[in-house]
C-alpha cells in the first residue's frame, strides 16, 4: 500500500499532457521540493481530468483520472494565492469522484500550488 501523509491541490489548470518530469517541476517551483508520502492533485482547464504526482520515498507514481461525463468541482485560483481551502476526508473523497465537495462541511486544510 502507498501511503499519502498529505495531498495539495493545483488551483491553477494544467496541460494534461504533462508528464512525471514537469509535473515534478512545478511542484519543485512551487515548494522547492516533493516531500516524500506527499501527493500532489492537478486538473485540467475544462475540470474533467486529474492527475495525482505521489512521492512514495523512492520514486515519483502518476496516476491519471478522467470523467466521461461532467467534470470535477476543481478550486480555482484566485489574486490572493496564500490563501488556503480546507477540505475533509469526506469531502476530498467526493472531490475525487467528480461529486459536489462543496456542500459538504470543510476542517483539512489543502494549500494551493
Amino acid at each position: 500500500m502507498i501511503r499519502i501523509d498529505a495531498l495539495w491541490l493545483a488551483t491553477t489548470p494544467i496541460d494534461m499532457r504533462m508528464g512525471t518530469e514537469r509535473l515534478l517541476a512545478r511542484v519543485v517551483q512551487v515548494f522547492g521540493s516533493a516531500q516524500a508520502h506527499h501527493g500532489y492533485l492537478f486538473a485540467n482547464a475544462r475540470g474533467n481530468r486529474i492527475k495525482l504526482l505521489l512521492h512514495d520515498g523512492f520514486g515519483l507514481w502518476c496516476a491519471a483520472r478522467r470523467l466521461n461525463q461532467g467534470g470535477f468541482e476543481w478550486p480555482r485560483g484566485s489574486s490572493d494565492m496564500s490563501a488556503s481551502i480546507t477540505l475533509t476526508q469526506r469531502q476530498f473523497d467526493a472531490l475525487v469522484l467528480g461529486l459536489p465537495w462543496s456542500r459538504l462541511e470543510q476542517t483539512q486544510t489543502i494549500i494551493r500550488l
